[in-house]
């Protein structure tokens, strides 16, 4: 049976769909890493798989390039939301799609598709939600060792767990060194996603990405909130802003219950049938 997969990107952060209702395919750890590789398999920042569907609602399932499964991904469900209308299992302007951090909420903004608002959930800096170790607390502009060297921290989860780190001048080599020790701190139980944040103006900011199980990357949606989110908890923003990434630019706003929205656009790159040898290959891991 052949294996199929679609391939869209948000902001340059390109991820692929897997359908399980058109391919048969037991995707182990393994095969997701071979699948997602950029010199062996097809290549992709992460595997969305679905719409796995029950009998009143569709839910995705979120793969990093290393097979582990992440919580949420705000490109990944905006992704997701394009793939479900092109495909033609929903015809409604607004619906919701089940995700292991919960139900998200999926605006269409025009016709095509492309461009869409999404309702992220909600902002949390206690410790534990996020989780981190030690007392309870939010965790707020608090001082952390990563590679021995002290920086300033905010830490928020969005239904996944996030560092941000406020400095006058960032940079994607600085975001690889910072993010190898800050993803693996021990006091990140689950892992972390880094962001380094540079504030422009009240309306503005810039990040550079460095994302749990996938390393740096061009853009994030769920970075682009905690961000966002980060710099309005501390004052230094209003609260709704342009986050700037490598990849471009998402519009967020956070709400007066610490609820975001996200707004940002999505590509179609195309389809991919895999080759019998490779289907092989993955059949075989």
């Amino acid at each position: 049976m052949k294996i199929t997969l679609e391939k869209y990107h948000g902001l340059g952060n390109d991820y692929l769909i897997f359908d399980p209702n058109k391919n048969e395919l037991k995707l182990t750890k393994e095969a997701v890493r071979l699948i997602c590789n950029r010199n062996f398999g097809v290549g992709s920042d992460g595997l969305l798989v679905g719409p796995i569907l029950g009998e009143d609602k569709m839910t995705l399932k979120i793969l990093n390039p290393d097979g582990s499964e992440a919580e949420l991904s705000g490109n990944g469900v905006r992704i997701f939301g394009k793939y479900l209308k092109d495909a033609g299992y929903v015809q409604k302007n607004h619906f919701s799609v089940n995700t292991l951090s919960g139900e998200q909420q999926i605006h269409y903004l025009n016709e095509e598709g492309t461009r869409i608002k999404v309702s992220m959930g909600h902002l949390s800096f206690w410790s534990d939600e996020i989780p981190m170790t030690g007392p309870r607390r939010e965790v707020l502009n608090e001082t952390m060792m990563f590679g021995s060297i002290p920086y300033r921290v905010t830490c928020v989860s969005i239904g996944n767990p996030h560092c941000v780190i406020w400095l006058s001048d960032i940079s994607k080599d600085l975001a690889c060194r910072i993010g190898r020790h800050s993803e693996a701190a021990e006091c990140f139980p689950e892992k972390v996603n880094t962001e380094l944040l540079r504030v422009v103006d009240r309306t503005n900011i810039e990040i550079e990405i460095y994302e749990r199980g996938a390393g740096y990357t061009l853009a994030s949606g769920t970075s682009g909130c905690a961000a966002a989110g980060a710099a309005y908890k501390m004052g230094l923003t209003d609260p709704k802003m342009y986050v700037h990434m490598p990849g471009g630019v998402l519009e967020v706003e956070i709400e007066e219950d610490g609820s975001v929205l996200m707004t940002g656009d999505v590509g179609y790159v195309g389809k991919f049938t895999l080759s019998h040898e490779m289907v092989e290959q993955l059949r075989s891991l």
